[in-house]
């Protein structure tokens, strides 16, 4: 079949007004409708960025993890990220995918925003250029991906109604840019987000057609975020073109009516189904050339087996979520089969930052060949080289890298130590296939070599954690887990199974099903007083031993999807157990229209007194020949949902890393978190790292980095204040409705440098394990309006190991009559040299770097005039500068 318009449009007429209409609403919540009249099957979508987690929100269903957005963007190098972004496309073909949901390219606009670790960076040009690599990554393979949120949706506080008012200018130059570079990479689709801009929800905005479908001319979908269509006429009017999710909602039989009565004409929803058909042949649903893309058949690795088996009762159930089918594959990457895609992994190419963003392949549009897939093994070894590349290496005192050879003690230390928090909270979240804690990679990097000691320090704030299976059993069948139950009305069993832990967002509805119990057999290690509790909405109860801890109504305080089907908060109530003595804890909640089905049994012992964990903490590093101490984030720290409202990490996590710097000078502390923190303790310590949200290889990663098997390649993608008073934007939250975004062009580095502030780490900043010397800075002396530049900056490898330097080239106009920021990214390029080698990056500056946004002649425009470009190692690290000239453009 091909797939020329002509062929779309001869398609489209086999289908009446009304079925062009109905196509254009989701059919269920990850799947959009099929039309057998023109051989249309069903399309599945899935979150990303960090993994493809696939329809069901289940932990036998697991997946690959890669490090979080904020941590890929952190590596400023995209051939990597394109690689990446093929392993995400081969989870999805896995898992049956069709499109990703990935990447999001809002922008680090304060450094409160909860969902940081989703987001790349804070400035336009570093998150257009990732972003745009995995697009392409993702899209060699013949899945869509999808660039979301358009646009300004950079913060979490009442995103679903926020009315952001941002300037004519600062919307195209910054928050529209990313997304115009990923529709120059080809991206399939496009989410509008829930959130106003200008007084207009975005699903109805006018920004849906221009400039996104006119001036860019992006030919793909625009879905709205899950939910966001709230009115019929409004948006089919506008340049949405699929709501979700589906059968119910705005669209559908509402549009279909809204069509045949004249009120959304005919010829708007023809260009909406046409852009649908079109983005289903290019994925090979249309026209009967691919019935289905099925999963991959699970293996015994993954299929519930053991974990997941049914328990006896009298409606089995564990053959996974009703309608889904078998639970996908654990057992690694899709490996089963031709993947669409290029020759391997996404083709390298120029590298993107020339006259204009990056071109469309000239096969643009077309599906892509086919490509052999990564095996398991591989998938994990580049998921592993990715946390080492993200790493941030903040200061350094010449601790790291460590030496095995001569560590006959080392000291890890902290919580976050032994349960590494690899990925943020929210939709994007998956189960992972393996964790593996930076305690983990540091015992396996040493065994046989050095000892290892663990002290889990004082425990650090934030809610109690869902019931985990080490700690507790299924009190029928008595293995590991927790017995999920679905009661009707009057309390009979409809269906029953073992799960993995008490973090269940999705059990299975089955006809009648009224209530869902979560029942599990805790052995407390430690007596005291436990913090137990269950996180929902509606009715629920909490009992241990029969005995009733807490009942009562908690009616849902937002409709925030993220936080009514992902994160709910919790109810408590503290009991007394016994160390060694098991209980019965049984909670319950009812199901109730718009409170979701999540159900979370959450438990934590006793808090271990501060001031003897300190101390213990301290004998351990004191003792050791160098000591890691890791600190970090909460899960309802840094969450879709929510925006935080501070930086600190708590006043336990601070004391413990003073307490062990204290104790030994080669103590390197790791910082696992999505986003910027305080550090007040980051001149006391020997080496500070930077983790990020690391995915599942993070404790084997950054092993290769503590010990030198790797140099820390990362980068900040954000500026880190040392106090959240000094950043200059800090405000989150909407005042009646609005928030405005007074910054206009200075966010990020460019806000530090106009307010004269200095952070505690410039954007771009990140130490190797060998220094540079910047020499020379070549630019031509003219440059034409409209034309790009090529500027060269010639480097020396001054340290004693081979190295990469990210060279940054930056512009500035203190002559111009314009509002400018006092200095902006306009490129970068890696080199790696040998000690003392010098090499000459080459650094292409888009045309675009130098053009402004004219409001009054709604049109681009480049200033005459002198111009500065400044070369170096951060936004506040420019040791080099030049002056060149733009002239006009040569006449016609």
């Amino acid at each position: 079949m091909g797939t020329s318009d002509e062929e779309i449009d001869r398609l489209l007429g086999k289908l009446t007004p009304r079925a062009r209409a109905l196509l254009l609403n989701g059919a269920t919540t990850w799947r959009t409708r099929a039309e057998p009249a023109v051989g249309l099957r069903e399309l599945v979508m899935s979150d990303g960025p960090a993994g493809v987690r696939g329809e069901a929100w289940d932990e036998r269903s697991t997946s690959l993890l890669l490090p979080s957005a904020s941590a890929l963007a952190a590596t400023w190098d995209e051939a990597l990220v394109e690689d990446l972004g093929g392993l995400l496309a081969a989870e999805a073909r896995r898992k049956g995918v069709d499109v990703v949901l990935a990447p999001t390219l809002n922008l680090h606009r304060s450094p409160l925003g909860g969902r940081h670790f989703e987001c790349l960076s804070e400035d336009p040009e570093l998150t257009g250029r990732i972003g745009a690599a995995l697009v392409r990554g993702i899209q060699a393979h013949g899945v869509a991906a999808t660039a979301k949120h358009y646009v300004a949706n950079d913060s979490e506080t009442d995103r679903l109604t926020v009315d952001v008012r941002v300037g004519e200018r600062a919307l195209r130059e910054v928050y529209l840019a990313p997304f115009e570079a990923a529709v120059a990479a080809g991206v399939r689709l496009v989410m509008a987000g829930y959130n106003a801009v200008n007084g207009t929800t975005m699903t109805a905005n006018a920004l849906l057609t221009d400039p996104l479908k006119s001036e860019w001319g992006f030919d793909g979908v625009v879905v709205s975020d899950w939910g966001a269509v709230r009115g019929t006429t409004d948006t089919a009017r506008a340049g949405l073109d699929l709501a979700m999710p589906g059968p119910d909602g705005a669209w559908g039989e509402a549009l279909a009516r809204a069509v045949a009565e004249g009120a959304v004409p005919e010829p708007t929803v023809d260009d909406k189904a046409r852009r649908l058909l079109r983005l289903a042949a290019w994925l090979g649903a249309l026209g009967g050339r691919d019935a289905s893309r099925s999963p991959v058949p699970a293996g015994p690795a993954d299929s519930p087996g053991a974990d997941g088996a049914a328990v006896p009762g009298p409606v089995p159930g564990a053959e996974g979520l009703a309608g889904r089918g078998p639970v996908p594959g654990a057992e690694g990457l899709a490996g089963r089969g031709p993947v669409p895609g290029a020759e391997g992994l996404a083709g390298r190419g120029p590298v993107p930052g020339a006259e204009s963003f990056p071109g469309r392949d000239p096969a643009h549009g077309a599906q892509p060949s086919g490509s052999r897939p990564r095996r398991a093994g591989d998938g994990r070894a580049l998921a592993r080289r990715a946390v080492a590349a993200g790493t941030v290496l903040l200061a350094n005192k010449d601790v790291l890298p460590l030496d095995p050879e001569h560590l006959g003690t080392v000291a890890v230390i902290g919580a976050h130590a032994a349960r590494t928090r690899t990925q943020g909270g929210g939709s994007a979240g998956v189960f992972p296939q393996d964790e593996v804690s930076v305690l983990d990679g540091i015992r396996a990097e040493l065994r046989g070599r050095a000892r290892v000691v663990h002290v889990p320090g004082p425990r650090p704030d934030g809610p109690a954690p869902p019931l985990d299976p080490d700690a507790c059993t299924d009190p029928r069948s008595g293995l590991p887990g927790v017995l999920l139950r679905m009661l009707d009305a009057d309390g009979r069993e409809l269906y029953a199974e073992r799960r993995r832990g008490g973090r269940l967002l999705e059990p299975r509805l089955v006809p009648g099903a009224h209530t869902v119990e979560i029942s599990a057999r805790l052995c407390p290690r430690t007596g005291g007083s436990w913090s137990l509790g269950v996180a929902g909405f509606g009715r629920m109860s909490l009992t241990t031993d029969g005995r009733t801890l807490l009942e009562g109504d908690f009616p849902p305080s937002t409709d925030d999807p993220a936080v009514v089907h992902v994160n709910p908060p919790a109810q408590y109530a503290t009991a007394d157990l016994t160390a060694g003595r098991p209980t019965l804890l049984v909670a319950r909640r009812e199901l109730a229209p718009g409170t979701g089905r999540a159900t979370v049994l959450v438990a934590a012992p006793p808090a271990p007194d501060v001031t003897a964990s300190l101390a213990e903490a301290a004998r351990a590093a004191g003792a050791a020949d160098a000591a890691v101490v890791v600190v970090g984030t909460t899960e309802h720290g840094e969450s879709e949902g929510y925006d935080r409202t501070g930086l600190a990490l708590g006043a336990t996590q601070d004391a413990l890393v003073r307490a062990v710097a204290a104790a030994n000078p080669r103590t390197v502390a790791v910082v696992n978190s999505g986003g910027p923190v305080e550090l007040p303790w980051r001149e006391q310590t020997g080496a500070v790292l930077l983790a990020w949200f690391p995915g599942q290889e993070g404790g084997g990663g950054l092993a290769d980095v503590l010990f030198g098997h790797a140099e820390p390649g990362g980068r900040l993608p954000t500026t880190w204040p040392a106090a959240l008073a000094d950043a200059p934007v800090t405000r989150t939250r909407p005042d009646g409705g609005r928030l405005d975004y007074d910054e206009g062009l200075h966010l990020g580095h460019r806000g530090w440098l106009r307010h004269h502030r200095t952070p505690a780490y410039w954007f771009g900043h990140g130490l190797g394990y060998t220094t540079w010397l910047y020499e020379e800075l070549t630019v031509p002396p003219v440059t034409r309006a409209g034309d790009g530049l090529t500027v060269r900056v010639r480097v020396r490898n001054t340290g004693a190991r081979a190295g990469r330097e990210v060279v940054q080239v930056y512009l500035a106009r203190p002559a111009s009559t314009l509002d400018r920021p006092a200095r902006w990214l306009a490129g970068y390029a890696a080199v790696r040299a040998r000690p003392g080698e010098t090499v000459t990056a080459t650094v292409r500056v888009p045309a675009r770097a130098l053009r402004h946004w004219s409001v009054a002649e709604h049109a681009w425009r480049t200033e005459a005039g002198p111009c500065r470009v400044l070369a170096g190692r951060s936004a506040g690290d420019v040791p080099l500068a030049a002056e060149m000239e733009v002239v006009p453009p040569a006449s016609a």
